[in-house]
């Protein structure tokens, strides 16, 4: 059974930083895309950005754009988020996720296959 690990989360004032990494394990698979998501309390599951295999693409929602940085290998199935300039409404449980079909649209959450634990990152005013 495939395992997304995350790690990574954390407390952190506001204006600060925090790195968090999610890898693969148990059963190899190809990955179309491989994202984070997260989901605030009291509020829905909402897209963070996405890397895409094809093209390397990249997509953020408007809300990190500049602050918030993907990256990986699809290859190896490895995806990092990189988050400067943290806000007190970037509050939420980050979840990492791989597509292992052509989906097309990752920055849907119904397009994923895989998903990690979650992450708790909490920032301070």
């Amino acid at each position: 059974q495939v395992q997304l690990v995350e790690s990574g989360g954390g407390l952190v004032q506001a204006g600060g930083s925090l790195r968090l990494s999610c890898a693969a394990a148990g059963p190899s698979f190809t990955s179309f895309a491989m994202g984070w998501f997260r989901r605030a309390p009291g509020k829905e599951r909402e897209f963070v950005a996405t890397m895409e295999r094809t093209g390397g693409i990249l997509y953020y929602a408007d809300s990190v754009k500049g602050r918030f940085t993907i990256s990986g290998d699809n290859a190896k199935n490895t995806v990092y988020l990189q988050m400067n300039s943290l806000k007190p409404e970037d509050t939420a449980v980050y979840f990492c996720a791989a597509a292992a079909n052509d989906y097309r649209d990752y920055r849907t959450f119904w397009n994923y296959d895989y998903w990690g634990q979650g992450t708790q990152v909490t920032v301070s005013s």
